[in-house]
């Protein structure tokens, strides 16, 4: 059995440990997720009636054209329906991106503590990774448009970036866009946007108008609650839309998933809560993280990173023995540092209080 020499320099994804390992491997009961940047209050009531009701359809296939779902993006957004695509979650479109214009020794562009799965995507392929070094915890904008070369096809700024939580500004995009070659595609992956209260976070559709060679990507897992659905959706010109729904399964995006986004859409005052709750928990940290002299990075996202001057996995293994789940930020190439999603305030106290026993020694 020969297997393609690209999948054998690809490392397993390490997502956030789930409840139940926990429970498993430690005996314990009482557990709080902070890994994975999950939606702690759920999905909305609207939601959850439109899936209760996509049930009694579920021995049918979902609708191959998401029709229904691609006309709500497109009202939502005010883009035409041939603009979007959409998949389970950006993990595939990231992954059929890559399969449409990654060929053996091409290259992409990406900051050195970024989203993973851009790095994996383009190994698939056979392509190379360039990783420029972030500045201030930043995407390094222009150093990654210099490193630009003939074997570049992607750009990818992930804005807020995960797992730093910082944002592209407006002037940085605009200056980066024209000045990247129009043959090069830059991917703005925006899975975190909803959280943005930074008013120098820039409005990237009506930018489609004028550079034909951006795509963005967008996730319903984040602020609406539905990650357990795999639902993702992408923008871009009506060319590379073709391709990506060429490539794309017919049936990757579910019946309820469908469903579940359109009700997702339309119930606004859910969506706005979840972001003034995120802010409120955000806030508590750095006010936290403050009194215990512990260096962070302010975040744009759902998540927040602490630096806390310990050997992380050892900080790590004792929240799990607490009963909270982190993410160390060894696996980001961050020692030393934690990544913390933001939970309901509960939550967020638990963590902020078993922290502190632990950097007392306790």
């Amino acid at each position: 059995m020969k297997i393609r020499e690209a999948i054998k320099g690809v490392r397993p994804y390490q997502a956030g440990k789930p409840i139940s390992e926990v429970k498993r491997q430690l005996g314990l009961d009482d557990i709080i997720k902070l890994a994975s940047n999950e939606n702690p209050y759920g999905c909305s009531e609207k939601v959850r009636q439109a899936m209760i009701s996509a049930v009694d359809s579920i021995n049918l296939y979902p609708d191959a054209s998401n029709y229904e779902l691609k006309k709500a993006l497109a009202d939502y957004l005010g883009v035409k329906t041939s603009m979007i695509f959409c998949g389970t979650g950006s993990d595939l479109l990231i992954r059929v991106l890559c399969s449409i214009f990654i060929d053996k020794d091409d290259e992409i562009i990406m900051g050195d503590i970024s989203f993973q799965r851009y790095e994996d995507s383009a190994k698939i392929m056979g392509g190379k990774v360039v990783k420029i070094k972030m500045k201030n915890h930043r995407l390094d904008v222009e150093g990654m448009v210099n490193a630009v070369n003939d074997r570049t096809k992607i750009v990818w700024f992930a804005t807020p970036n995960n797992p730093t939580g910082t944002i592209v500004k407006k002037d940085e995009l605009l200056w980066a866009l024209d000045n990247i070659p129009k043959d090069v595609l830059v991917v703005i992956d925006e899975a975190y946007k909803e959280y943005v209260t930074d008013e120098d976070y820039p409005d990237t559709i009506p930018l489609l108008n004028k550079y034909n060679n951006i795509v963005i990507l967008r996730t319903f897992s984040k602020a609406y609650g539905l990650a357990g659905l795999r639902l993702g959706y992408g923008i871009a010109n009506e060319e590379i839309t073709q391709y990506m729904n060429s490539v794309i399964g017919p049936f990757d995006t579910n019946l309820i998933a469908q469903e579940a986004g359109i009700a997702a859409l339309k119930d606004e005052e859910f969506l706005k809560f979840i972001v003034e709750k995120n802010d409120e928990g955000r806030k508590y940290y750095y006010k936290e993280f403050d009194r215990l002299g512990l260096n962070y990075i302010e975040s744009q996202a759902n998540f927040v990173m602490v630096d806390t001057g310990k050997d992380d996995m050892d900080v790590f293994n004792k929240l799990l023995r607490k009963g909270v789940i982190v993410r160390p930020g060894s696996l980001f190439d961050m020692p030393g540092w934690l990544r913390v999603t933001v939970g309901t305030m509960e939550q967020c106290q638990r963590f902020v209080k078993s922290l502190e026993e632990i950097l007392r020694g306790e």
